[in-house]
């Protein structure tokens, strides 16, 4: 007797939210911007699904139109539901596309759910002898389970689960799966908006159901309910009645099943294959082939550390092996070299996967090593130490791996004359200008190993810098790329170390072999991202912006970071006490306007004095919870009219000075250098430029006097020392009239014209020489606004100019300026064709927006596409000017050191004899870091604090 024919029916937009959000925190954007996560996860599973249970017959079953009868019956029905995200929206045309050229059905009506249609199919193949399993992880469809029916669930944390009656009926406490619709009816169901019985949650619902077995039951019975429940249940027995029927999947949707036209066949693979090229599914094309290819998969033995197991095929995948049309696996599942996205939610980790590492011992093993270690052309290192903070982390050990799924591990002694004897030993690799050194954030090693008198030469590769280039938008630690690219999740720092707290172990307090297993797996996991990296930089266009931009530059903030800057506390300490004043000053102007003392800085009780006391807005906005909004927004737009407003607004400015720069600096001040470090990320801003951090020195306020005093406390290293400040006038502006060329704008710059004033005496027809200080100010800020895509609206806020007069002058502008509205225009249009816009040196910003249905989404993303490109070009131009002094200053062995970068702004901390030529070489190396039609123009100057240098 022949085995029971299997029919698959899969739940289409289950399966594709839950591949978009299993992505969500790393959506796969590619090179055209576009958001593909969606369509990836959803092929994930399908694929999956596939090898697993190789099904005789498939279908994929769509919804179209939401459910009109249910829309009649309860107009209510999903109507809270969110908008698609546009990012499923834009998926299922092209997975429509792929089920075309895999062969696969697609199932779909006008007007009913994939549910009914499920539902209806299943029940008439039930009928012609076929087993069903309905694959989706939606619970309602637990109704439909019957002898021959059953869910197949995809589970969190990979594979599934097969519902069969035993499961639903202990799953629900039921008896009879169409017991479930009793269920939901009562319950409701938040999410489709099904109300249910009020008052009636699931453990309710299940006891209701074992008394009395039905809805109907329930309202036959009231009499044995009790108070507000018996109440409740009789009050709303229509609604309980209607929750059940809009719970009942149904199975007379005009759908037939036809066993010849759902049977498995082989796919249009060179069709499938042209697609998932367009979408830059490189590593699914593998799976995909694999899926179904007539290979038979390979049992085979995995080593880890000295121990050997034998890996096994389950029954289910050895009764598939053999079996015909295409393979379970078509290769080694622990091959290197297989698929990285096999399965969103199935990865790969240590223990089941082939590796050796080892440790190696002191004395002649470490000798070996060394030696073999120096007949490597390229290798992965990672340091393991007992902190974050480079400044005081020790060595705890040092991880090499040049050979995938293959590494060594040294540990550090904590007694520091042994630990560098250590060092020592390994300095001819550190130094060896021949190998090429990988790292994750090699910034960090650089740093760590600067403490031990070790510089880090010869090539560099950083995977975390490589990714950043490669898809800017997303997040960049190691766990998440091994995830993503390798399907791989690594050993917890949690799972040796503990929680936070003070249980939590030091990294030393773990035993050898367990560090040793932690550590050479970071540095082969980094090694295997490096491989996959390397080919998507060339891909992306990008490989010359990652070896002449990016990696120099890691040396150079290394250099900075490691430097710091002097700090003068004692000033801090002074300007704390001021500040303190100036506070309490203002507290007392604000509170005499408002009649009584309150918490300022509570939302909550100045929502309370602004708008329910004083009434200063007849509407005032609130939040979701009720509350008044008293954000900066809202505020700034009443500060003209209410002094009580512009106090408060001055008052959240100081106090959050004094909180984060006054206060806070004095802490930062590192005890062994006595001078304050910043850290410099380099994948942090989509753009390009560079963020501060810890502390953040690039959002020190200085338009208000008391934010420039905060820049008063940086000071020189010694008397013999002077702080040198070195600007870019104006680049911003400068690259937009390159880049649009705009010949008027060019030749103002070029000939060394205000070019406010210039743009100023166009705009309102007056010549140069009679601008007023008003109309240059406006001029000035339509000039930055239109970078930004500044609208009359903004610009009106920003100026004492009334809206109409805001919106003639930006008319006015682009009529004066003609090309630079033509390449703003130019700029949207190729981000449409391309999904990204590029600076001068080809870096790419991805706007995965910009076909966006949503016209606010949309339009921010149009005017990045302006901005992008500029404020790119100019973090760009001046990561090229660090490079050409810092290898300058390095050459000429000068004792000036470069310490800070803040947007267009560097500073250095100059030996005084070396001023004059500093002074030229800087201004120089910065001016003609990059050619452009328009001069760079830099402004230097000198002073015994940063403030006075600026």
């Amino acid at each position: 007797m022949s085995e029971q024919k299997r029919l698959f029916l899969v739940d289409a937009y289950a399966l594709i939210f839950r591949g978009y959000y299993a992505f969500i925190k790393n959506p796969r954007i590619n090179s055209k911007g576009e958001d593909t996560s969606a369509i990836m996860g959803f092929m994930n599973s399908l694929l999956d699904v596939i090898k697993r249970e190789r099904p005789d017959h498939l279908a994929v079953c769509f919804d179209k139109g939401g459910s009109a009868d249910r829309v009649e019956m309860f107009e209510a029905y999903k109507a809270n539901r969110d908008e698609t995200p546009e990012g499923i929206k834009t998926a299922v045309p092209y997975i429509y596309e792929i089920l075309k050229a895999m062969h696969i059905p697609i199932m779909v009506k006008e007007g009913y759910e994939a549910d009914d249609v499920i539902g209806t199919l299943a029940k008439k193949a039930e009928k012609e002898g076929y087993k069903t399993f309905m694959v989706t992880p939606d619970k309602d469809f637990a109704q439909l389970v019957s002898e021959n029916i059953f869910m197949y669930r995809p589970v969190f944390g990979g594979g599934y689960e097969t519902w069969g009656i035993p499961e639903v009926q202990k799953k629900f406490e039921v008896t009879d799966p169409l017991q479930v619709i009793d269920y939901l009816g009562m319950m409701g169901d938040a999410s489709d908006n099904i109300p249910g019985l009020p008052g009636v949650g699931e453990k309710t619902a299940k006891k209701f159901l074992a008394a009395y077995g039905s809805m109907e039951n329930l309202f036959a019975n009231t009499h044995e309910l009790k108070g507000k429940m018996k109440e409740k249940v009789e009050a709303n027995q229509e609604l309980g009645l209607l929750s059940k029927q809009l719970a009942t999947i149904m199975l007379d949707v005009p759908v037939e099943f036809d066993a010849k036209d759902f049977e498995m066949s082989e796919p249009d693979i060179p069709k499938v294959t042209e697609i998932f090229q367009e979408l830059e599914f490189r590593r699914l094309i593998d799976n995909f082939i694999k899926t179904f290819s007539t290979e038979t998969p390979t049992v085979t033995p995995t080593k880890t550390a000295s121990v050997t197991t034998e890996t096994k095929a389950t029954p289910k995948e050895a009764e598939n092996a053999g079996a015909g049309q295409f393979s379970l696996f078509g290769g080694d599942p622990n091959s290197a070299e297989a698929s990285t996205e096999t399965n969103a939610f199935v990865r790969k980790t240590a223990e089941s996967t082939s590796h050796f590492y080892q440790s190696v011992a002191p004395g002649m093993a470490t000798k070996l090593f060394i030696k073999n270690l120096m007949n490597q052309s390229s290798v992965c290192f990672d340091t393991e130490t007992t902190g974050l903070n480079p400044l005081t982390a020790e060595l705890v050990g040092i991880s090499f791996s040049w050979e995938v799924g293959k590494g060594f591990y040294i540990p550090f002694p904590e007694e520091k004359e042994e630990a560098q004897a250590i060092i020592e030993e390994l300095r001819c690799f550190f130094e060896a200008e021949n190998i090429q050194k990988i790292g994750q954030n090699l910034k960090y090693d650089i740093k760590v190993l600067a403490k031990y008198k070790v510089q880090v030469k010869g090539p560099l590769f950083d995977t975390m810098l490589a990714h950043y280039l490669i898809n800017p938008d997303m997040r960049h630690n190691m766990d998440v790329l091994a995830e993503t690219y390798l399907n791989y999740t690594p050993i917890s720092i949690t799972e040796l170390l503990g929680k936070k707290g003070k249980n939590q172990l030091s990294l030393r307090d773990v035993p050898l072999e367990k560090q040793t297993e932690y550590a050479v797996e970071d540095a082969d996991i980094t090694l295997q991202l490096k491989e996959h990296f390397e080919k998507e930089l060339g891909e992306a266009n990008t490989q010359k912006l990652f070896d002449a931009i990016e990696v120099p530059l890691l040396r150079v903030l290394a250099a900075m970071e490691l430097e710091g800057i002097n700090l003068d506390v004692a000033f801090l300490n002074s300007l704390s006490e001021d500040l303190n004043n100036d506070i309490k000053s203002l507290e007392a102007k604000i509170y005499e306007v408002a009649g009584e003392e309150f918490n300022i800085a509570s939302p909550k009780q100045l929502g309370i004095i602004l708008f329910e006391k004083l009434k200063l807005v007849d509407k005032p906005k609130k939040t979701k919870t009720g509350q008044y909004k008293t954000g900066e927004d809202i505020l700034s737009a009443l500060a003209k009219e209410h002094e009580i407003i512009r106090n408060i607004l001055e008052y959240r400015g100081l106090t959050k000075l004094k909180s984060t720069y006054v206060d806070a600096l004095p802490l930062q001040v590192d005890a062994v250098t006595g001078r304050v470090h910043t850290d410099y990320m380099q994948t942090v801003a989509a753009t390009g430029r560079l963020s501060s951090n810890n502390p953040n020195l690039q959002n020190i306020p200085i338009r208000t006097e008391r934010g420039r005093q905060v820049r008063k406390a940086f000071i020189p290293r010694s008397e013999e020392y002077t702080l040198l400040a070195a600007d870019y006038s104006q680049i911003e502006l400068r690259i937009i009239a390159a880049l649009s060329k705009e010949e008027t704008m060019i030749e103002a710059f070029k000939n060394g014209e205000d070019i406010h004033a210039s743009t100023a005496s166009k705009v309102f027809g007056v010549p140069i020489e009679e601008v007023t200080r008003e109309q240059r100010s406006n001029a000035k800020t339509v000039n930055f606004g239109i970078i930004y895509g500044v609208s009359a609206f903004g610009l009106s806020n920003q100026t004492d100019l009334s809206r109409g007069e805001a919106k003639e002058l930006i008319d006015t502008y682009y009529e004066t300026y003609p090309k630079l509205k033509q390449y703003m225009s130019t700029q949207v249009d190729f981000a449409r064709d391309h999904g990204y816009v590029k600076t001068v040196l080809d870096r790419r910003r991805y706007l995965k927006d910009i076909h966006s249905r949503n016209a606010m989404v949309r339009s921010a993303a149009e005017r990045n596409a302006v901005n992008a490109p500029i404020q790119g070009s100019a973090a760009d131009i001046i990561k090229i000017a660090m490079i050409n002094i810092y290898n300058k200053l390095e050459a000429g062995n000068y004792k000036t050191k470069m310490l800070l970068q803040v947007h267009d702004e560097l500073v250095f901390d100059v030996y005084k004899p070396e001023l004059e030529e500093m002074t030229k070489l800087i201004k120089t190396e910065m001016e003609n870091a990059f050619t452009l039609d328009v001069p760079l123009d830099v402004e230097v100057d000198t002073g015994l604090n940063w403030l006075e240098a600026h």
